[in-house]
């Protein structure tokens, strides 16, 4: 009875793999969507660098912003990308991968060096912004509570294993499907799972731990 289950366990394993590696397949086939704005952007026509800059920038910004917990250097982060843009854009070819794939691998890899030189402590002070989705129309009451909930969420996300925060930005933040940021990351999508499942575990911990001191503070 044990052998059976175990077969069955490692046939549906299998056929997740091949199901995986099928869809990766699809998407790496599929024709980039950036590789006419790239090619533009090689022959330093200005309608597509402002474009791309316009397309890409933001989710730079957040990516950086969400690894490094500091919207300065998270700027300079995304300053560096464009540099790498405009040196690669006239050399890009098409079909080695996708531009945004490589792309976030840029900032990413800029991110992580920075880190580095920080030793990978989360900073002690976090930039004093409103979140990304702030409602302007929100009253001074309602866009206080957001901006302490959005500096909880940010020490959270600072705190985590360097690890557990890339799976987590990727996947819930630029909103990459799990082939996508297990390909970026250089791991399987099981294994992009199973961080993704700590990063979560380990957030709730200490959001729960924020509320509970909060609570104690009040009384």
């Amino acid at each position: 009875m044990r052998r059976a289950m175990y077969a069955a366990c490692a046939a549906y394993a299998a056929r997740v793999a091949r199901v995986a590696n099928a869809a990766e397949q699809r998407a790496l086939s599929e024709r980039d969507p950036d590789a006419e704005l790239v090619a533009g952007v090689g022959r330093q026509e200005p309608a597509a660098v402002r474009t791309l800059v316009a397309r890409k920038l933001p989710r730079l910004l957040a990516l950086a912003t969400r690894m490094l917990g500091d919207r300065m250097e998270a700027e300079d982060v995304a300053q560096e990308a464009f540099m790498r843009i405009w040196k690669q854009a006239p050399r890009w070819r098409e079909g080695e991968a996708r531009f945004d794939t490589w792309l976030h691998r840029v900032a990413l890899n800029l991110c992580y060096d920075r880190l580095r030189g920080h030793r990978e402590e989360p900073a002690d002070e976090l930039p004093d912004v409103l979140p990304d989705d702030a409602d302007p129309a929100a009253t001074p009451d309602a866009q206080l509570e957001a901006q302490s909930r959005d500096a909880r969420v940010r020490a959270a996300l600072a705190a985590l294993p360097a690890r557990q925060r890339e799976a987590l930005v990727l996947n819930y933040y630029q909103e990459l499907s799990n082939i996508e940021a297990a390909a970026l990351m250089g791991i399987t999508v099981d294994a992009l799972e199973s961080l993704l499942a700590r990063a979560r575990r380990n957030l709730r911990a200490q959001l729960a731990g924020d509320d509970l001191a909060g609570t104690r503070t009040r009384r």
